[in-house]
């Protein structure tokens, strides 16, 4: 087994990845717009916000209903200054801590030192945050935090109060129809980002957008020409059978940007919450489960094995409130020594009266699967839950591609590294949002003439998705293993030279399927280039980082050819 000596890197291009832009029907609608905003969550309210008021024409899509992303699971908070024994640079030092090398520092300093005025915009349009006898925000602490600085809403439900908070300033009432605010985005639910439009000199000038009806099919597709369009279209968590991610995370935004030749970066880094709770929530479609908070260890819940063992203590100086990735690689070792399918999390001693206040939603969720946390250690086990990487951008969103900008968990800043520290993905979307919108307001790009596509994918069955996301699971999961990923690879590239141009009928199942094939042959081929353990991405073949790989893996489709990838210092 390697070491954590230093071993030689060969930075050279690495195996070829074929794609194509997606078969759709023709368009049957042309739509001109200044920005085109791809993604309902707090990332895409946050730009539309940060425009109100411009004058400019903005378009907002999403492919299901405006509610149906991410943000409204987001259980933790949004970490930020401004508690009496804090300070700004040890914000700085555990975001660099938990990147494990990799975070870009002086993205990550602007980032903590806009955090209050973010975070003051957030509360002047009527988030309403959790605070204490007093009056001041409350502030709790999650892993690999040094102080308590996360402020939360409802306890646990502090996603779904920013939603709540955007949606209202940003729609109103009345949603993006008329009679909304002066200013208001058109809104278009059951819309999906087929592609983005090239404009034939490496730039992109809009999108093709399929609209769907209730069952998932396409019934039109409309050519849009925007000036800018940013995607905010979340991660990719569907790729994996187990994830905290709802139904919606199928990295569309993604696959779209590497089709377009976008550079993406770190792709490889997913970060795996510790406690996903080891039962499907009622109802879920896909493969989500429920998480249970971070900040439940914040509040002194105690992992064990299942001989009722603790066995973080001695891992790591913080035990159960390290960083993500180390409680989840000591989980996946644990299960993996023991043959158990979870492991269990300890908050009985919290008692019913804080439990139940603190953390509702974590309650009503493990109640609804047979388990009261509060008479019972819960059952859980790690899920995919956080992309650290994704499409190449600065702070202020610009990608490689003129007229196309990212932002939220789509991108890839430079502010989460190898590893992602807790409640930081909240902060992030609202800097580099309203950043992002300061951007469109000074300098729009030009209107850009789009061209046709450059050749069409092969569409993959729907039926072969769960095959592809358990096969994600098993050798992309926690613990990676050199062979496994190559065989993997190796399933992915045939699954691609079986896929049929028109062999299936276009429309969201099918899509999807396509998108995650796109973002798995991506991520698997980076975890397999990476030759070491960093951060989120642990190999089994090697016991720690490497002082040679202390560099990102890219991927990119120049001149319109097939995905490479390669590493850069």
């Amino acid at each position: 087994m390697t070491t954590v000596a230093d071993a030689p890197v060969t930075r050279r291009t690495a195996s070829a990845i074929v794609v194509g832009r997606l078969h759709a029907p023709d368009p049957t609608a042309d739509v001109e717009t200044d920005v085109l905003v791809v993604g309902t969550g707090i990332a895409g309210l946050a730009v539309v916000h940060g425009l109100r008021g411009s004058g400019l024409r903005v378009d907002l899509v999403t492919k299901a209903s405006v509610r149906d992303g991410s943000t409204p699971w987001a259980q933790g908070g949004i970490a930020t200054g401004g508690a009496p024994d804090d300070d700004p640079a040890l914000h700085v030092t555990d975001t660099l801590t938990a990147g494990a090398g990799l975070c870009d520092e002086d993205a990550v300093a602007t980032l903590v030192a806009q955090a209050p005025v973010a975070v003051a915009e957030l509360l002047a349009a009527g988030a309403r945050f959790d605070r204490e006898a007093d009056g001041t925000l409350a502030r709790t602490r999650e892993g690999g935090h040094s102080r308590s600085r996360i402020i939360h809403a409802g306890g646990d439900a502090t996603g779904l109060e920013v939603q709540r908070t955007l949606e209202a300033a940003v729609l109103g009432p009345a949603g993006g129809t008329p009679g909304g605010p002066a200013g208001a985005p058109r809104l278009h639910e059951r819309t999906f980002l087929v592609d983005l439009l090239p404009d034939g000199a490496g730039g992109v000038a809009g999108a093709l957008l399929g609209h769907l009806d209730a069952d998932g099919g396409c019934w039109s597709v409309t050519r849009v020409t925007a000036r800018a369009v940013v995607l905010a279209s979340g991660g990719h968590g569907q790729v994996f059978d187990s994830t905290t991610n709802p139904a919606v995370a199928t990295g569309d935004g993604l696959a779209a940007a590497v089709r377009a030749g976008a550079t993406v970066a770190d792709v490889e880094f997913v970060q795996f919450h510790p406690t996903a709770l080891a039962a499907r929530r009622p109802g879920a479609v896909g493969a989500q489960r429920p998480l249970v908070s971070e900040a439940v260890r914040g509040e002194g819940a105690v992992l064990l094995d299942a001989d009722g063992t603790r066995f973080m203590v001695g891992r790591h100086p913080l035990a159960e409130l390290a960083p993500r990735d180390v409680v989840a690689a000591a989980i996946g070792e644990r299960l993996a020594a023991t043959g158990a399918g979870h492991v269990l999390l300890d908050a009985r001693h919290l008692g019913a009266a804080m439990l139940e206040r603190r953390f509702p939603t974590v309650v009503a969720a493990c109640r609804a699967a047979g388990v009261d946390p509060v008479t019972r250690p819960i059952p859980v086990l790690p899920a995919a839950h956080y992309a650290c990487g994704g499409v190449d951008t600065d702070l202020s969103g610009r990608t490689s591609l003129p007229g196309l900008l990212a932002v939220g968990e789509v991108a890839r800043t430079g502010v989460h590294g190898a590893n992602r520290l807790a409640s930081n993905s909240l902060l992030e979307a609202l800097v580099v949002g309203r950043r992002l919108a300061a951007l469109l307001r000074s300098d729009l790009p030009a209107r850009r003439t789009p061209v046709g596509p450059d050749g069409l994918a092969g569409l993959l069955d729907a039926s072969v998705r769960p095959a592809l996301t358990a096969g994600t699971s098993r050798d992309a999961g926690v613990l990676r293993d050199p062979a496994a990923l190559a065989r993997r690879a190796a399933a992915l590239a045939d699954a691609a030279a079986a896929a049929h141009v028109r062999g299936s009928v276009p429309g969201l199942a099918t899509w999807e399927a396509t998108n995650l094939h796109t973002v798995a042959s991506v991520l698997v081929a980076a975890a397999l280039l990476r030759a070491e353990s960093r951060g989120c991405h642990r190999r089994t073949d090697v016991t720690g980082p490497l002082d040679a790989w202390q560099a990102h893996v890219v991927a990119a489709r120049p001149a319109a050819g097939p995905v490479h990838l390669e590493v850069r210092a």
